[in-house]
């Protein structure tokens, strides 16, 4: 005889575990929160000396990275290229398969990696050191093998992921993201980076409308 579910059971687990799960999303909104807050003490000497190097290069930022290092570096590159600083993305992997040719002696390279060990993105590294291009890590581990193969590190290491895991790259990512945001918007004070400059980078869009109706 088939057993018959207790609904009424049923419905109170149910109602248990979306109070669990919102719990879950405001400790996580409050984790990365934090993670993003301990940054604003770490602007030190090494983010100035970053500042200036990206500043004065005189070819492109190329950001690398692989995983969701790989898909916010791809962030972090768009946001910098729009607000006045030339920059592209280059798939580590990619890079390891040919696309590290188009890295020129006048670039400089962002790496992300959360650990400081992912393999691709080390491999790239030390691919660009031994052709003096500087590298600048962005990773939580300043003794990793990434922070030993750069030129400079920027620390964004968080004391915890945001999911009940601990195991999703979800602070540290969010992290970086915050990092790459600080650097662009301190470039667009030192390039003096003027609303002009933006809406002839982005044309289109409400944004692109808003931007054209404020120089008209």
């Amino acid at each position: 005889m088939p057993v018959v579910p207790n609904r009424e059971a049923a419905h109170e687990v149910s109602r248990d575990l979306v109070a669990r799960g919102l719990h879950a999303a405001r400790v996580a909104i409050e984790t990365e929160a934090a993670a993003v807050s301990a940054l604003a003490d770490r602007l030190d000497g090494v983010f100035l000396d970053v500042l200036i190097a990206v500043a004065a290069c005189e070819g492109h930022l190329v950001v690398t990275g692989l995983g969701k290092s790989g898909l916010v570096g791809r962030k972090i590159a768009a946001t910098l290229a729009s607000t006045g600083t030339p920059a592209t993305f280059i798939h580590s992997g990619d890079a390891l398969h040919g696309d590290s040719g188009a890295v020129t002696s006048r670039d400089l390279v962002l790496a992300l990696s959360a650990s400081g060990e992912t393999a691709e993105v080390c491999a790239f590294a030390r691919m660009l050191r031994d052709r003096d291009i500087p590298v600048i890590a962005m990773t939580g581990n300043e003794e990793s093998t990434l922070a030993r193969l750069a030129t400079y590190t920027l620390d964004t290491m968080v004391l915890r992921e945001a999911d009940p895991l601990n195991l999703a790259p979800t602070a540290s990512t969010t992290a970086s993201l915050a990092m790459g945001d600080a650097l662009a918007c301190a470039l667009v004070v030192l390039r003096e980076f003027s609303h002009h400059d933006f809406a002839q980078f982005h044309p289109s869009g409400a944004l692109g409308k808003r931007l054209a109706g404020e120089d008209a």
